[in-house]
């Protein structure tokens, strides 16, 4: 079958990759869609540390071939979109409803997949850039037959980590001021979920100034372009003289971070959700705390999948959660390279790989 490997040195699609059948408690996933991240490239570029050789990919949707003992919410052809974490559902972090933090789904990569003389590591628990993949019951999640496969995928990632970053990790409420920092695909998740949870004004920041349109469609009540204007954060304070309720960070850039926590008013939090290099520091003003500020990190959007995206997909359906707007293109596996091209010089929202003939 076909996918897509990385060997640490050069990034390949390959049409000899196998995987094995599920075993207890797994699913075996014919993929359909499979989104193209930055968590991807990031492996690719070293500034995610990841064993090698590896299936990348970790935001996709596909259809149920087979079952593993002991899974009974999803069946063989039932329609899933799939999400990163492999959690275990009984430690303490998962009985209190933070599956983000269960050890379990953190590390500790499987090798599933093989090629003749070889076996592969698992990216994120989800390996979705090949035509099959196995996972944990647990990352499957039944969505209507009819959702758009493409649409499907990109909320396994994204969404998940986006929409979840203002409405579960933040808490964004109604007439809560927001500050997004970069208006890629996490970025416009973000407004969204600031839409969605009744936040106003909300500031979008990005250096591409053809990401106002978008920005706004999803939610920006404001766009300062980075590109253009001096100084962002004093554009910023124009429009929140006291500063923000909520600032996400969404680069990954430690000098946008200060900015983040610059840009607060008092009892202002701010979000990062950008993932920086290994190993990078950022520096702050101490006493600027000392007004009940926050430093939130944030794991994939403080989200509880199965509960999360059965709610995005039926707010997807009511037309309140914009999903079929953050695909730019669709791309054959093969076309991967022009894909990455693509999302590197920010030409598209998000980049979605397919299977399908």
């Amino acid at each position: 079958m076909r996918g897509v490997i990385f060997d640490g040195k050069q990034v390949r699609t390959v049409d000899d990759l196998q995987v094995r059948p599920p075993g207890p408690g797994e699913v075996l996933v014919s993929v359909a869609a499979a989104g193209l991240c930055h968590s991807d490239l990031s492996v690719v570029d070293g500034v995610i540390p990841f064993p090698v050789p590896v299936v990348l990919g970790h935001e996709g949707a596909g259809i149920v071939e087979s079952v593993g003992t002991g899974v009974t919410h999803v069946a063989p052809g039932d329609h899933v979109a799939l999400s990163t974490l492999a959690n275990c559902g009984t430690c303490p972090d998962c009985d209190r409803g933070r599956p983000t933090m269960c050890r379990a789904s953190i590390g500790r990569p499987g090798r599933p997949f093989s090629r003749p003389g070889e076996r592969l590591f698992q990216f994120a628990s989800s390996s979705v850039f090949a035509e099959r993949t196995v996972v944990k019951g647990v990352q499957a999640v039944r969505i209507p037959a009819g959702m758009p496969m493409a649409s499907a995928a990109v909320m396994g990632c994204a969404v998940l980590t986006g929409v979840g970053a203002a409405l579960r990790r933040a808490r964004v409420g109604p007439g809560d001021s927001v500050v997004v920092i970069g208006a890629g695909g996490i970025g416009l998740n973000v407004l969204q979920g600031a839409r969605i949870a009744g936040a106003s004004p909300v500031v979008a920041i990005d250096a591409n100034a053809a990401k106002s349109p978008a920005a706004r469609q999803f939610g920006a009540t404001h766009f300062v372009d980075a590109s253009t204007v001096p100084d962002t954060s004093a554009a910023v304070r124009e429009i929140l003289p006291s500063g923000a309720d909520h600032a996400f960070e969404c680069v990954g850039d430690t000098r946008l971070v200060r900015q983040a926590i610059g840009l607060l008013d008092r009892h202002g939090q701010a979000v990062l959700l950008g993932v920086p290099s290994s190993g990078a520091e950022a520096s702050f003003p101490v006493s600027s705390m000392y007004l009940d500020k926050s430093i939130l990190g944030c794991r994939y959007g403080s989200s509880r999948p199965q509960h999360d995206i059965t709610l995005y997909a039926r707010w997807y359906g009511e037309g309140r959660l914009l999903l079929d707007e953050l695909v730019s293109a669709v791309y054959p596996v093969e076309e991967f390279g022009k894909a990455a091209e693509d999302v590197r010089r920010g030409a598209v929202t998000r980049a979605v790989l397919s299977f399908r003939e």
